[in-house]
């Protein structure tokens, strides 16, 4: 990537390509785009900000791409008739993914980690990133969200870090191939389970991704990252898990409403470990990006303190606020593995869960619709309640003949709690009016920035019903 280019980001407001937009501008490429939500008036400070730091920005109608030279980052799927498209098409321009302008930008740097799995992408990058910086290395940073240590008044949108060293941290996706793309010195592998992808297809892709790495990092206790390490030649390995045999493990773990404490341990040392994110699976995440920080040369100690001082991600089990002794939390909870591990944080201590769900497209329910329906029958038990909307849907001739309705019937099928409300500001209402002390109300979902305000809307009608409702007593 070189300065003098020019890249035209269509659906510049996304969680992949706003990162990634931030970054290529910082390395002196020009850097404009468009996006849906700017055209339909959504999401006004976000693109705001992206003004304010001399991105220009323009409607999705094709007006911002005016030359050759442009090169348009638009993902795989957009159809040819998309105006963007269409005009860059007409124009001869260059058409990159996001996801290969991010390898080439990814495999030029001089150290590098990826971080790959089914679940646990973001949180893990977000760690190593932090790490990394609290060691001093300087780090860049790629995520695919909102990473609250790095937040300030010029960076409220911090999925993504510039820094001055030469390392780079980075997510990389299973779900569209491109992790195939990318040459990592440290590549880290969380899990292998279902999502986007049949498992014979990440089988293959998070074989071959490990396989290219100098040094691998994967999780110990599962079983699908033992057959993918046990087939292939690998240069070197560094496992994490509870169980004994892994390289970093931890023990005797303390559970806590907003956090944890363990011992980690590893070269046959016990080290403390105190976390300001919850559940088992943050413990599992800790390991796995103490793993990859030791194994660029940070010292252990060094990446204990740093992990504890992690505050997590924006949408990653996110205390929106309490009221009434009722807790609303923003997680971004979509495929099986994911909301059971939300799920599993909540049920660890007492009280109701109210679990809302939207699912992240009509093409996921036909994938994984019975084990979304199974995860929630699994981890509630009679008194919790499931509400879901109707999928999140922009636009395109997707099949939208089986629908959130299919997930609840099978979740009542098996005993469970659940309703189908088709609009999400009627399910707000429906919470709303659920609500009572103690419990906690959970919103998942993904490819919505919107699900935020929704969560905090919630919390704001639980205070305004609730004071009422005490007034008028």
């Amino acid at each position: 990537m070189s300065e003098d280019k020019s890249y035209y980001f269509c659906g510049i407001g996304g969680s992949g390509m706003l990162p990634l937009a931030m970054i290529v501008n910082a390395a002196g490429a020009q850097v404009a785009g468009s996006d849906r939500a700017l055209d339909q008036g959504r999401l006004a400070d976000k693109f705001q900000w992206l003004q304010d730091r001399g991105i220009k920005l323009f409607d999705q109608d094709g007006s911002g791409l005016v030359d050759s030279s442009q090169i348009l980052v638009a993902s795989a799927a957009i159809e040819d008739i998309v105006p963007d498209v269409a005009r860059a098409i007409a124009l001869g321009c260059k058409r990159m993914t996001r996801a290969e302008l991010l390898a080439e930008h990814f495999n030029a740097v001089p150290r590098s980690i990826a971080v790959g799995g089914t679940s646990g992408k973001s949180t893990v990058t977000g760690m190593i990133g932090w790490i990394l910086t609290e060691a001093g290395r300087d780090p860049t940073i790629m995520n695919g969200a909102v990473m609250k240590n790095f937040v300030d008044a010029d960076a409220p949108f911090a999925s993504s870090r510039v820094g001055a060293g030469d390392m780079m941290v980075s997510e990389v996706d299973e779900s569209d191939g491109s992790i195939a793309l990318f040459n990592p010195e440290i590549a880290v592998l969380n899990n292998v389970s279902l999502d986007h992808k049949s498992l014979e297809e990440l089988r293959i892709l998070f074989g071959d991704f490990i396989a290219k790495s100098r040094h691998a990092i994967w999780n110990h206790d599962d079983a699908e990252s033992h057959v993918l390490v046990g087939s292939g030649n690998l240069a070197k390995t560094s496992s994490f898990g509870f169980l004994d045999g892994a390289d970093f493990r931890a023990v005797q773990v303390e559970e806590k409403p907003l956090g944890s404490n363990f011992v980690m341990r590893t070269d046959g040392t016990d080290y403390p470990v105190s976390l300001q994110v919850p559940g088992r699976h943050n413990v599992a995440n800790a390991l796995a990006a103490i793993a990859a920080s030791c194994a660029v040369g940070v010292p252990v100690d060094i990446a204990i303190s740093a992990s504890g001082s992690f505050r997590g991600l924006a949408r990653r089990f996110d205390i929106v606020g309490t009221s009434h002794d009722i807790t609303v939390i923003d997680d971004f909870g979509h495929n099986p593995d994911k909301i059971a591990a939300t799920l599993q944080t909540l049920k660890a201590f007492p009280g109701r869960v109210v679990a809302f769900f939207q699912p992240h497209g009509f093409g996921p329910i036909r994938k994984m619709g019975a084990e979304l329906a199974a995860v929630f029958s699994e981890n509630l038990g009679n008194d919790d309640r499931v509400i879901l909307c109707d999928p999140v849907y922009f636009g395109g001739t997707v099949d939208r003949s089986l629908g959130s309705d299919s997930i609840v019937d099978a979740i009542n099928a098996a005993g469970g709690n659940a309703e189908h409300i088709a609009e999400r500001p009627k399910c707000g209402d429906r919470m709303v009016e659920l609500a009572e002390p103690g419990d906690r109300i959970v919103i998942m979902g993904a490819r919505d920035d919107t699900l935020h305000s929704f969560a905090q809307s919630i919390l704001a009608g639980i205070d305004h019903d609730k004071s009422n409702s005490q007034a008028d007593g």
